[in-house]
């Protein structure tokens, strides 16, 4: 009886950690997009929620983009964000990324939509790590 008293509660404890991942943003994310199917550019995301707003960066480094919005819409699982950086060659760029969320179940969940770089626009797909 304690046996199985003792298994059903390590069951019960494995599930309440797996099912309180948190935010269903918080991650880093990773992926690409372009403007085509042959036109690609590598792109890292990476979010958390800090219990009033969801913040983060597009590509973590020298030319990173710090996010100026971002929001999540769970009744559609829709995602708008928007952050300033630069481009390659260094001069200022707004980004602008509306995408779905998917396999929201799952922890590899993905982001897909379109990404609006300066003038530039293409699609996007980015999964979390």
């Amino acid at each position: 009886m304690k046996a199985t008293l003792r298994v059903g509660l390590l069951a019960c404890l494995a599930l309440s950690a797996v099912a309180q991942e948190g935010h269903p943003l918080t991650g880093s994310w990773h992926g690409d997009w372009g403007t085509s199917p042959t036109q690609r550019t590598p792109v890292l995301i990476y979010m958390k929620w800090d219990s009033k707003n969801i913040v983060g960066k597009i590509n973590p480094g020298p030319k990173a983009a710090a996010l100026t919005v971002a929001t999540l819409d769970p009744t559609k699982w829709t995602v708008h964000l928007e952050g300033d950086g630069k481009d390659a060659a260094g001069n200022p760029v707004h980004i602008v990324i509306d995408g779905k969320l998917d396999n929201i179940g799952s922890y590899n969940r993905t982001i897909t939509g379109t990404w609006m770089q300066g003038v530039s626009k293409g699609d996007f797909k980015v999964t979390r790590d």
